[in-house]
């Protein structure tokens, strides 16, 4: 079993490879959400952002697993704060919609993405896109910060979801929601699947069942939690024999069990009787 920090590790190490990297060099070559693995030609995770508007191809390095900006109800001049900011992607589609008078708030812990976004954002000349170095499960933003808060394919990479739902939580406004797009399971993954790192790194073996996800974001305190989007998530044979042999595999796919990227939508409560406010 992995310790925290050594996962945190392993994921820094991971995605500041691939923020060196172009998209098409991604899908081909390192595990991370939305590419695939040791060069086998299959993107079974993310999602086409190209009809989007705000999209920046600079930005997509093909890492999601979902579009949480299309689901988030973002409005003119709200303040969205994106975690795992990436090089940018979801924050220049954010601002797209929230316009000159919002503030988006990009939060990453690899430097090699913070670097990245930031010279994107100063290509495209946007003085309310700014990313920040820091821990999702220890944001660098005051409470009751944001309107909206959107997350792609990222959570799951977290150690701690409760600590990592606690701050969502503070760092909404009352009133405030968030989509994030994420990498869920229903029923168990094999246990050698869940012992590998590089799978760890793909959005794989970090995640959790459904319903515990959605357990851990109602225990947290959000209302009218719902999912916005489902889609099964089907990983190559050629990917998985390379940590199951054939029987194991052959278990795997006649199980119930199976790998699902979700869209889930979830209101911090407005200000009220026995409710925090501004």
């Amino acid at each position: 079993m992995k310790t925290p920090e050594k996962i945190k590790e392993i994921v820094q190490e991971k995605y500041g490879q691939i923020a060196n990297q172009s998209k098409a060099q991604n899908e081909t070559s390192l595990c991370g959400c939305g590419t695939s693995c040791f060069g086998v030609e299959y993107s079974v995770f993310n999602e086409d952002y190209k009809n989007l508007e705000g999209y920046n191809p600079d930005a997509d390095l093909g890492l999601g697993c979902g579009l949480p900006t299309e689901f988030a109800l973002i409005k003119k001049g709200d303040t969205v704060i994106d975690l795992g900011s990436g090089a940018g992607n979801d924050c220049f589609v954010a601002r797209a919609i929230t316009g000159e008078t919002g503030k988006v708030i990009g939060i990453d812990f690899t430097e090699e993405m913070i670097q990245k976004a930031r010279e994107n954002a100063e290509k495209l000349g946007f003085n309310n896109v700014e990313f920040r170095f820091g821990d999702i499960e220890k944001m660098p933003v005051t409470a009751n910060k944001a309107d909206v808060i959107v997350s792609n394919c990222v959570l799951n990479l977290v150690p701690d979801k409760q600590k990592a739902f606690a701050e969502i939580y503070r760092v909404l406004k009352p009133g405030g929601h968030f989509s994030i797009s994420d990498v869920v399971l229903r029923g168990e993954l094999p246990e050698k699947l869940k012992d590998y790192a590089v799978m760890y790194a793909g959005c794989v073996a970090g995640a959790l069942p459904q319903e515990d996800y959605l357990g851990i974001i109602a225990e947290t305190g959000f209302k009218n939690v719902k999912i916005q989007k489902t889609r099964v998530i089907t990983l190559p044979d050629e990917i998985l024999l390379q940590y199951l042999d054939k029987q194991e595999l052959d278990a795997y796919r006649n199980s119930e069990n199976g790998i699902f990227s979700i869209t889930v939508y979830a209101e911090k409560p407005g200000c009220g009787c026995g409710t925090e406010c501004c």
